[in-house]
């Protein structure tokens, strides 16, 4: 892990590096010959190719799934899923290998457009997150944890679905936070230790709405706090993924699977019934079943869409 670490920082180096090249060379006299200030970007796409093919041993299938309780109730559909390629995101890097997306996707009536906006090609550019059902959704503990990260006061920013914003979100705004480290890819976050060195990672959170911070213990099934829209993202969703350490520079990827819903595709649409964390709570007491809560998901089909991962 430490040299994962390592190479993380050093990559981001090299970027601030070329980009304070740049701007000396624009706003004053260029520091290096024209050819060698492009030589710490050429540096940090080497490094960052390397970390972004760099997973898991296990990343073909090999270590099996834990399995976890789903962390959110209602109709929700998957996006960039593990169920479809492995890694998820395209990139091994912030231990997403198995991670996935999930937007609201509440039931209308015949004839009613879909509650969740879709994307656009030029307008509106953006929107308010309050327009997204996800936002604001609460977000649950999957297992008894231990929470040792947990940030949320980064703001909510308007949506990313639409071509324009899309194409600020990636060629700009994206390699920003990029280089400005993984807070600012994840946005608002906690990150729970299940034990056996497994860690879950809740990302894009909604501003000033968590209800823990590290150090507290949680039990299955606890509200911890609310989906939102902040971090690299294209509009309010959760991004869940679970991870071999705490740190997500230095972590690598461990596959999951939810209790009674597994782990739905690309566009698919999964219902999780509603259960009080008390009453689970004490199912788990009383008789420690491994299938605890597993009628609770309903999977159908659904639509595809465009969000923003952690990546």
């Amino acid at each position: 892990m430490f040299v994962r670490k390592a190479m993380m920082v050093l990559y981001r180096v090299c970027w601030l590096v070329f980009v304070a090249l740049v701007l000396v060379g624009v706003l004053a006299e260029p520091l290096l010959p024209f050819g060698l200030t492009f030589v710490p970007a050429a540096l940090a796409v080497v490094i960052g190719f390397t970390l972004s093919r760099s997973g898991p041993k296990e990343a073909l299938g090999d270590r099996p799934a834990v399995e976890v309780d789903p962390p959110v109730t209602g109709r929700w559909s998957a996006l960039n899923s593990p169920a479809d390629k492995v890694p998820s995101h395209g990139t091994h890097v912030y231990g997403q290998t198995y991670a996935i997306d999930i937007v609201a996707e509440p039931e209308t009536g015949d004839g009613e457009p879909p509650a969740r906006p879709p994307f656009r090609l030029f307008w509106p550019v953006a929107r308010r997150n309050r327009d997204f059902p996800a936002f604001g959704a609460p977000l649950l503990a999957v297992a008894d944890a231990t929470v040792v990260r947990a940030s949320d006061g980064q703001r909510d920013h308007l949506s990313r679905n639409s071509l324009p914003a899309l194409a600020y979100l990636m060629l700009i705004e994206g390699a920003v936070r990029d280089m400005l480290g993984a807070r600012r890819i994840i946005g608002n976050h906690v990150i729970l230790d299940l034990g056996e060195g497994t860690y879950a990672v809740y990302a894009h959170i909604r501003r000033g709405s968590l209800t823990v911070k590290a150090g507290d213990t949680v039990r299955a099934g606890q509200e911890i706090g609310r989906v939102g829209n902040s971090g690299n993202t294209t509009e309010p969703h959760l991004h869940f993924h679970l991870m071999d350490g705490p740190d997500p520079d230095a972590a690598r990827g461990v596959p999951f699977t939810w209790r009674g819903v597994g782990v739905p595709g690309n566009g698919e649409t999964f219902t999780v019934d509603a259960v009080e964390a008390g009453d689970a709570v004490k199912a788990e007491d009383a008789v420690k079943a491994p299938d605890r809560a597993g009628d609770r998901g309903v999977r159908d089909g659904g639509r595809p869409g465009v969000v923003g991962g952690a990546g």
